[in-house]
């Protein structure tokens, strides 16, 4: 057997009895009496009634049960026991018809409010109402407090006084549990007058007076102009080249310039009657052969034309014509620029780049909507008398906001994106933890809205000074244009 093959069987036999010493220490011990000995069946364990199983320390942490995670549920109010109706009367002057009732089956302590449009006052008010401007809001409003009665429905009527006659005014309702702070339903209707004035008819701008017509005609102007220089200064150089064709070379008279020499028979100039061999000499008449005949004997000495310069408009004309011209391209470009600055909106939000949708722009009562919610803004308080003071500081303002979801999916939003602006630019997000408390402990924000569905809920802004907030911004995501509402 080769040597080679004797190492590799040597090696082989070592490695397999490294592997059934490894094995032995597995086997489970086997006792002589093993095999003869029945199987018995093992006793059952006994269950000892209301005691948990104890699991066995193996070292490994236990697997989790598989329990399907989700998040929280979405925000599905029930049907408040208490809801309100507004219409608005057809009198001449802003009137209102209140409809408060009670489905329940036990009597609902309750505060009705309705708030006053800037400007206006009450002049009717029926079931014990009272009117007050209450501190921190620009506008008054209108509260009742009614208890009602079980499977009951009340009625309420206001009329209002406005200073501009013909506009249109909305005025929301709430009502609200006895604390005038948790809002059970809210309803908004805007009054439209008869005799309202039609809207202002822009006349249109004479046509000398339109940026479009004054450049189409200056542009026609300048082409003309151009047009007109052209033609002259090519009738110019017409006229020159003709000129120049109609006159002759050579010498006055048409005749040849000769040149002679002494002795030579030719008469040189200069030399009256001179003759020379064969021509005749003193005395002797010799007659005139003509100017063909002298031009066929001596031929025409070739005269070189006059180089002519070309002509070059005047400076006056290019520089009138060029200043023209970038008069003309400055009044585009300076046109151009103040048509698309005053199309912009200031007031608005960016529609483009990363902007979803567009930002709309209303007051209280108004429905607004963006691209996944309706906000509707009904009141807006602010005060110690409505919320007791934050814990750091601040004067908490309460809005009573409604929130519909028109898409077909659940929706979340966030409080740090609804926003309260004041008067001079600054603005500061929705209080969260303020909103938990007036929502009874909820968090609104953690749990979406479902869809199709409207929920009503108070936001509370801690404001830094004395300053009621003017405006309030509201949206659903980071990147929606959301909702402006003037509040002020």
């Amino acid at each position: 057997m080769p040597a080679s093959r004797r190492h590799h069987r040597a090696l082989a036999v070592f490695v397999n009895c490294l592997g059934v010493i490894a094995a032995v220490p597995a086997l489970s011990p086997a006792t002589p009496g093993a095999a003869a000995a029945p199987a018995r069946p093992a006793p059952a364990p006994a269950v000892i009634p209301g005691a948990a199983a104890t699991p066995i320390p193996t070292g490994v942490p236990a697997v989790p049960p598989a329990v399907p995670t989700t998040g929280p549920a979405p925000v599905r109010p029930s049907m408040p026991p208490v809801s309100v109706a507004v219409g608005a009367s057809g009198t001449p002057a802003p009137g209102y018809r209140i409809e408060v009732r009670n489905a329940g089956t036990a009597p609902v302590d309750t505060m009705v409010r309705q708030e006053l449009p800037n400007g206006s006052r009450a002049t009717t008010v029926t079931g014990g109402g009272r009117t007050s401007r209450p501190a921190g809001m620009s506008a008054g409003e209108v509260t009742w407090r009614l208890r009602l009665p079980a499977k009951s429905t009340t009625t309420l009527h206001t009329a209002l006084s406005v200073p501009g006659p013909g506009r249109s005014v909305t005025a929301p309702t709430c009502v609200y549990g006895s604390d005038g702070t948790r809002p059970f339903d809210c309803a908004t209707a805007t009054w439209v007058g008869a005799a309202t004035a039609p809207a202002a008819q822009v006349t249109a701008a004479p046509a000398w007076r339109r940026p479009p017509v004054l450049l189409a005609a200056f542009t026609a102007l300048l082409v003309v102009t151009a047009g007109v220089v052209w033609w002259a200064l090519r009738r110019r150089r017409r006229r020159t080249a003709a000129g120049r064709a109609a006159t002759p070379t050579g010498t006055p008279g048409g005749g040849a310039m000769h040149t002679g020499a002494p002795g030579s028979g030719v008469p040189g100039p200069g030399v009256p009657g001179g003759a020379g061999p064969g021509q005749g000499g003193p005395g002797h008449s010799v007659p005139d052969r003509g100017a063909a005949e002298r031009g066929t004997v001596y031929p025409r000495t070739a005269v070189p034309s006059p180089a002519s310069r070309r002509r070059r408009p005047p400076v006056w004309l290019v520089v009138g014509v060029a200043a023209a011209v970038l008069a003309g391209v400055v009044g585009a470009a300076a046109w151009s620029a103040t048509q698309r600055v005053a199309a912009m909106d200031t007031t608005k939000q960016p529609t483009s780049g990363a902007w979803v949708g567009n930002s709309v722009t209303g007051g209280l009562g108004q429905p607004l909507r963006e691209t996944a919610f309706e906000f509707t803004v009904y009141r807006v308080s602010c005060g110690a008398d409505v919320l007791p003071p934050a814990p750091g500081g601040g004067r908490p303002c309460l809005a009573t906001v409604g929130v519909r979801n028109l898409t077909t999916e659940d929706q979340t939003w966030h409080g740090q994106l609804q926003r309260a602006y004041l008067p001079s630019g600054n603005w500061v997000a929705a209080d969260e933890d303020a909103t938990r408390v007036a929502n009874l402990g909820r968090d609104v924000f953690s749990q979406p809205v479902a869809a199709g569905r409207r929920v009503l809920l108070p936001l509370v802004f801690t404001m830094r000074g004395d300053e009621p907030p003017k405006r309030l911004e509201l949206r659903s995501g980071v990147f929606s244009a959301g909702v402006r509402v003037d509040v002020a």
